[in-house]
């Protein structure tokens, strides 16, 4: 599956989900002063062997967000999102987000799936590049990441 990314003026950028049977859905992704929502679900979902977002549209699923998966989907959403705080905070102590993680999941009164903190050092190194090729990127122009 092919995940293009494009920069857009307004609120909004867009992401392509090309299929590899052929099918494509573009949903929108709205500003957040940091790379795309479901930019920082690949580098997550990249690094780590848990499923989310990405996984499920990969295994054929509507960009619909009525699909809320399992557990571990709603697990990996809460490590997404403690990445995206981090990211519009400043770094952490890879302990310190790994508890802010498990927190989040314990207020969700779901799981966590295990990860250590050389897998969170290894999102952050992902995120960084994404982070660099999102910014050099000019209004219309795009990112296109194989999942």
């Amino acid at each position: 599956m092919e995940l293009k990314f494009v920069k857009r003026s307004g609120k909004y950028d867009e992401l392509t989900i090309l299929r590899d049977e052929g099918a494509s859905e573009t949903i929108p992704c709205p500003k957040q002063g940091i790379i795309p929502h479901d930019m920082v679900h690949y580098a997550v979902e990249s690094v780590l062997a848990h499923g989310g977002f990405l996984s499920l549209l990969k295994d054929g699923q509507a960009a619909d967000f009525t699909a809320g998966g399992e557990d571990n989907e709603a697990a990996v959403e809460r490590l997404v999102e403690a990445f995206q705080a981090e990211m519009w905070g400043g770094r952490v102590s890879a302990a310190d987000l790994l508890a802010t993680y498990r927190h989040a999941c314990d207020a969700r009164g779901h799981g966590s799936v295990p990860i250590s903190g050389n897998d969170v050092e290894a999102i952050r190194v992902r995120l960084d590049e994404l982070t660099a090729r999102w910014a050099a990127l000019a209004v219309n122009e795009g990112l296109s990441l194989r999942f």
